[in-house]
């Protein structure tokens, strides 16, 4: 799963960047705060939001391009470009691509 979630060369970019400690750090703070975009996302779309649901599409499409999760963040780049959209299911593929992409970071992390 590692390969395909996470762009590795983008990875060890930033470990190389900003160092393997860093990078991790980064990563669990990263953790912490996805969730919250998500939630934000799924508030926004509920309330018809569209500042907010930017805003939040696009800090989750920066953080997980930081990361190489690259479908994580295409899929972040496209609702934050089409808009809020009319049904809270047009984010389950953002959500699975989450659980993707933290369950991969967290093997390069831990193994």
């Amino acid at each position: 799963m590692t390969n395909s979630t996470i762009d590795m060369t983008l990875f060890k970019e930033l470990q190389d960047t900003a160092g393997v400690d860093f990078a991790a750090e980064l990563v669990g703070t990263f953790f912490e705060e996805a969730p919250l975009m998500l939630a934000e996302l799924r508030s926004a779309q509920a309330s018809a939001s569209a500042d907010k649901f930017r805003r939040a599409a696009h800090s989750l499409k920066t953080n997980a391009d930081t990361f190489g999760a690259t479908r994580l963040g295409q899929l972040a780049r496209e609702l934050e470009l089409s808009g809020v959209p009319a049904s809270a299911a047009a984010l389950g593929p953002l959500e699975a691509a989450y659980q993707d992409a933290a369950k991969a970071l967290q093997e390069i992390l831990h193994g």
